[in-house]
């Protein structure tokens, strides 16, 4: 992985522009601390590691950038034909909490549905 001009090791860095509030139910972990999103990925991630996303949300120009750690990971050829991904639980500071509090406003009353998502 490359280094940044610290030698800190940099963390991976996601991209996700969700359009439509079905998709954003479906990638939404509502049941992870602090909230986090699932991003189809087919690039290789381990539990735990740290990565930074980039968050376009619906009708919003503005993206949000995000920092957070792989809490979830679904391989290539997972049972059931889910998508292979990483779930990113946000983390614990401002951009974290503004993404989750974006998320939740647009999501409103369909947070409570029974429908499958991309992780449970």
């Amino acid at each position: 992985m490359p280094n940044d001009v610290t030698g800190q090791v940099r963390p991976g860095v996601l991209s996700l522009s969700i359009k439509e509030k079905s998709a954003l139910f479906a990638a939404f972990m509502p049941f992870i601390k602090g909230g986090g999103l699932f991003i189809p990925t087919n690039k290789t991630y381990k539990m735990g590691e740290d990565v930074f996303m980039l968050l376009t949300l619906m009708d919003d120009p503005a993206k949000l950038p995000v920092s957070g750690k792989v809490v979830w990971v679904t391989p290539v050829g997972s049972h059931g034909g889910r998508t292979q991904g990483v779930g990113v639980q946000f983390a614990p500071n401002d951009s974290g909490r503004a993404a989750q509090k974006k998320i939740e406003g647009f999501l409103g009353g369909s947070l409570k549905s029974l429908r499958p998502t991309h992780t449970m």
